[in-house]
């Protein structure tokens, strides 16, 4: 069963556990108008594995195999990130579904919901919790 963790929990696991890896199923869009979490301080860079090729088209049928060529491995923690946490809680039950043993959804993903003015960023996810990120 997919664990659901906050960006910190997610950013601790990463910084404490050397095989962990984050996985943004975001799409190439968000990850260049929005910007990656910045995993430099690590030693490494997140993957960026598009879960749909835009947001509400279909899943990409080939994200499995993108998440292998990628990196991931099934004994290998994988947190998953998109921008709220729902692409992301699908993409870590199908992973987990394919056999990777330890799935986890980051909650509010990178952006969160969208605040009073109807801005994301600003009350919950990634960025609004201070954890690093860059342009890509």
């Amino acid at each position: 069963m997919v664990t659901n963790v906050s960006p910190s929990q997610a950013w601790e696991a990463l910084k404490t556990t050397p095989q962990a890896v984050l996985v943004d199923v975001r799409c190439e869009a968000e990850w260049v108008l929005v910007g990656v979490p910045d995993l430099g301080a690590l030693g490494r860079d997140p993957l960026l594995v598009a879960w749909q090729p835009w947001p509400g088209t279909p899943v990409n049928p080939d994200f499995l195999n993108h998440l292998q060529e990628a990196g991931a491995t099934p004994e290998r923690p994988l947190y998953f990130l998109c921008r709220t946490g729902g692409r992301s809680a699908a993409a870590a039950r199908a992973a987990e579904d394919a056999g990777y043993t330890t799935c986890f959804n980051v909650l509010d993903g990178f952006e969160g919901p969208a605040d009073a003015a109807g801005h994301r960023g600003t009350t919950a996810g990634w960025k609004a919790s201070g954890l690093p990120w860059r342009q890509k």
